[in-house]
């Protein structure tokens, strides 16, 4: 490929100004979960602009969608999130980070030219919901990629090496029988005692588990008068562990504390998966690497991975092919993630810098895989060996 990077970086430069507004317009106009229509069509339409071919919708989803331009070689694909936060907006930076990876995916394209290799986009909807590459990544969308790759956008620190922490989301339903709660207690089963024991029996799985396991939940129902005894009670839980082996492990375990709380209770209980199950990140040391050496060479101070913070369905796609989401800083300030701060921070200048260097990073790591045989098959090796 020779000397990529002039090329490269003016691709990005006479993109870069598009890209902000694009940014800006969607912090402006932000899309809730699956409702991402003017997102994934902004998205869609300048990525078949310049020259892709876009299917959309994908896989089931109206606002999913693939984008593709080349062929003939090895493949990589940029991980575009769309949706917004009820309430905060784009406090997450979708806005932000989905379109640099359009950016990043048109201008790894022009600087491809007409050598082998493949440049897809694909648009990732529903990531703080259902998590879309859940379903993308069972229906094997990513499984002849060489490299998926994404920045999310975050508060002061910048690392290729991000973990997560896989994640299932449940909803436990407890019945009893109703009573009136003067009158004839006696005669009644009480679903809200049942799911009250349930969660101090979680509270007391929480002493005997490791300590990065989380297990927050909150009561969707509890009944719907005082002087009824309740016969419906419903609580949503989502567990979450480093490795999804132990995941499933301690999910065993809650079962066993609501079957127990439900017996001592007198009522039933029956639960159903409410969102689909995320994944642990994989971790692949070559490509983290070579996303650090592009992230450095961009500019950004980059610093030690803090170890597994929340969840992504990115890590579902790390368990079918050679996967990364680094994190960017796009402040300076000690801002949470998730709040109407840190989407308002999207749009200060210092956000509008990390979307262009991000994506000129993501954009040269995409090219080194395409050119360099050796790195493909030290990240792929990495890969089958974690799996």
């Amino acid at each position: 490929m020779g000397d990529f990077r002039a090329t490269l970086h003016e691709a990005i430069a006479s993109r870069a100004k598009r890209a902000v507004d694009l940014s800006d317009y969607l912090a402006a106009h932000p899309e809730l979960s699956g409702e991402e229509h003017e997102t994934s069509r902004l998205f869609a339409s300048w990525l078949e602009e310049e020259g892709f071919e876009v299917q959309r919708p994908l896989g089931g989803l109206p606002t999913a969608f693939q984008a593709r331009r080349g062929s003939g070689g090895p493949v990589v694909a940029f991980l575009a999130e769309m949706d917004a936060l009820p309430g905060v907006g784009h406090g997450c930076g979708h806005n932000l980070h989905g379109t640099a990876s359009v950016l990043a995916a048109l201008a790894a394209a022009e600087a491809l030219g007409d050598l082998p290799g493949e440049i897809r986009v694909v648009g990732t909807p529903a990531e703080e919901t259902d998590g879309a590459k859940v379903m993308q990544a069972k229906a094997g969308i990513f499984d002849d990629c060489d490299l998926a790759l994404m920045f999310h956008a975050s508060p002061q620190e910048t690392y290729a090496d991000y973990r997560s922490l896989a994640l299932d989301g449940w909803e436990f339903v407890f019945t009893g029988k109703p009573a009136h709660a003067a009158a004839s207690p006696w005669e009644g089963r009480n679903a809200l005692n049942g799911l009250q024991f349930f969660v101090h029996a979680l509270d007391m799985l929480r002493q005997h588990v490791r300590p990065e396991v989380r297990l927050g939940g909150f009561v969707l129902e509890g009944g719907q008068a005082p002087n009824i005894v309740p016969d419906r009670a419903v609580y949503r839980l989502e567990p979450r562990c480093p490795r999804r082996g132990d995941l499933d492990a301690l999910v065993a375990r809650v079962f066993d504390c609501a079957r127990g709380a439900a017996l001592a209770t007198g009522t039933e209980v029956a639960w159903h998966e409410f969102l689909h199950g995320f994944d642990d990140m994989l971790p692949n040391d070559p490509a983290e690497a070579l996303m650090g050496e592009e992230l450095a060479r961009q500019g950004f101070s980059l610093v030690p991975s803090p170890g597994p913070l929340g969840s992504t369905d990115v890590g579902n796609v790390s368990h079918r092919c050679p996967a990364l989401q680094a994190e960017v800083s796009i402040t300076d300030l000690p801002l949470s993630i998730h709040t109407r701060e840190f989407a308002q921070a999207t749009t200060a200048p210092q956000g509008h810098d990390a979307l262009v260097r991000g994506a000129e990073a993501l954009a040269a790591a995409a090219l080194r895989i395409l050119a360099d045989p050796a790195l493909r098959a030290a990240v792929r090796e990495d890969f089958q060996k974690r799996r």
